[in-house]
């Protein structure tokens, strides 16, 4: 049922997320000014990411391990824990979580940056929605979505201040936004770096299961 997880990138970008899609060959990539992440039907080649080099100094390849040839690149590994919800998370939301709209975006994009500055683009917001807790007319705290295929959307930026940790933030925008996802008719899924071990016990705490891991291949030209 969920084979298409096995390769994220590539089914979203022939599905939902075709209008992002730049397409080399075998291998199909994000616009670098949304999100630098790309993935092969079977193996991203090197002619592929070449073309793609061209445009983009550093991304991501997502699932198999890409064949660089002779290219002189950087290649680094690393794993990622897939989860995935089947069932709404029966919580109560006592704070206030707002959509953030065009009038956020300067603020969201600071936010995001400063965090996750290699994941987060310019564009990014384009790909879902995002939504976010104010405290004292501050962001201080942000979830949205990523990678989108037909019946299946990824939870993502899931982000607190430091200086707001430990006060539920995230389990209450993770809820809210995969909520959101079923009322959508599709299934929540979301990536987390196998050693983030926190992040992985508040999934589990909310009912995301644990489908496997999937190797993300760093590139830099």
């Amino acid at each position: 049922m969920y084979e298409k997880l096995d390769n994220p990138v590539y089914h979203s970008l022939n599905e939902y997320h075709k209008k992002f899609c730049f397409n080399f060959g075998d291998t199909k990539f994000y616009n670098p000014e949304i999100a630098s992440f790309g993935g092969a039907a079977e193996v991203s080649g090197e002619k592929d990411i070449t073309e793609y080099a061209k445009i983009c100094d550093d991304f991501l390849i997502f699932g198999a391990r890409p064949d660089l040839g002779n290219l002189k690149t950087d290649l680094s590994l690393l794993v990622c824990d897939q989860y995935i919800l089947e069932n709404p998370v029966k919580i109560d939301l006592t704070e206030e979580i707002v959509e953030l709209k065009e009038k956020n975006q300067e603020e969201l994009l600071a936010f995001a940056m400063k965090f996750y500055p290699y994941y987060f683009k310019a564009r990014t917001p384009e790909l879902g929605r995002y939504f976010g807790i104010f405290k004292e007319g501050k962001l201080v705290a942000v979830t949205g979505e990523r990678m989108q295929m037909n019946d299946m959307t990824e939870v993502s930026a899931v982000i607190t201040d430091t200086d707001h940790l430990g006060k539920g933030l995230a389990k209450q925008l993770v809820t809210f936004v995969s909520g959101k996802i079923f009322e959508d008719g599709k299934t929540p899924f979301l990536h987390v770096a196998e050693s983030n071990t926190g992040a992985k016990m508040l999934y589990e705490k909310l009912g995301f299961m644990h489908r496997g891991t999937i190797n993300l291949w760093g590139v830099k030209r």
